[in-house]
């Protein structure tokens, strides 16, 4: 019989909304790229009397949700548990754990991205792979330097969002561990 992994044994899956779930760059399309809608959001500190687009894409929940077996899903987003009111009901997410971006002074150098040192912290030495639409080789080269486990940093186009090959990369680094 197979056994599942524990949510402390699973790598983590770090998520960013804007870029890799709302490809942003395709807002100003007349019409949203194929499989996304418009949904309209007001998260917190947005001012309340003008909306916040954004572009979802159901298949992303489907796909998600079917990487659960394999990750500990986690918000990475400047939305932070925002992201559980307004992304993950219309993706068909359960509320789900997120990196708070307060509570200590980032310290990275210069070319890396402000989040990986948060993101660094939260995996506390666990396997991850984290998916966001600024991640450059600086990031790339400052993890491997601080953190000993396994991690896959992918940097999703901003204009497409995340894609099937993407969720199959995915699956595929998990199953390798």
């Amino acid at each position: 019989m197979k056994s599942r992994m524990d949510s402390r044994t699973k790598p983590l899956l770090l998520i960013d909304v804007d870029g890799p779930l709302n490809p942003y760059l395709a807002l100003a399309a007349e019409r949203p790229p194929e499989g996304y809608a418009r949904h309209w959001t007001q998260p917190s500190g947005w001012p309340g009397d003008q909306p916040l687009p954004v572009l979802l894409n159901p298949e992303h929940g489907v796909e998600l949700r079917a990487l659960a077996d394999r990750y500990e899903l986690v918000w990475a987003t400047t939305w932070e548990d925002d992201a559980n009111e307004w992304i993950g009901p219309v993706l068909g997410l359960p509320e789900l754990p997120y990196v708070e971006w307060s509570g200590m002074e980032p310290t990275a150098p210069l070319g890396t991205l402000w989040k990986t040192p948060y993101v660094l912290e939260y995996a506390a030495g666990r396997p991850f792979a984290w998916v966001d639409d600024e991640i450059t080789s600086y990031d790339r080269a400052w993890t491997d330097q601080r953190h000993h486990a396994a991690a896959l940093l992918m940097r999703i186009d901003p204009g497409t969002g995340l894609t099937r090959p993407d969720f199959g990369t995915l699956a595929e680094w998990a199953a390798a561990l």
